[in-house]
């Protein structure tokens, strides 16, 4: 819908005085004593209302084994690659020396 007629500043000002951002309000953790969200989970220990919902411990051992070993296989996959290269260029040296 159109609004037919001009708002005055005031009017304006008005509408926009909610559009203020406001200061999130943080709870206490009660095991770690982090800062949270309200009714939310501790993202520092994983504990709510005074229970475990997420093992962050286990998460992040998961995580760094996860992050290991997708180094390795990128680092074995490198190493396959570069021989055969290696063997490619042994290869086209003589040829180019003729």
């Amino acid at each position: 819908m159109v609004v037919r007629m001009r708002h005055n500043r005031s009017q304006s000002a008005q509408r926009r005085s909610h559009h203020a951002l406001k200061a999130p309000v943080l709870s206490v953790c009660k095991n770690c004593g982090a800062s949270h969200r309200p009714h939310h989970m501790c993202l520092e220990c994983g504990h709510y209302n005074g229970r475990m919902v997420i093992d962050k411990e286990a998460a992040k051992t998961a995580r760094e084994a996860r992050i290991k070993a997708k180094e390795e296989r990128i680092q074995t996959e490198a190493e396959q690659i570069a021989p055969s290269e290696a063997e490619a260029v042994t290869k086209a040296e003589p040829e180019e020396q003729k």
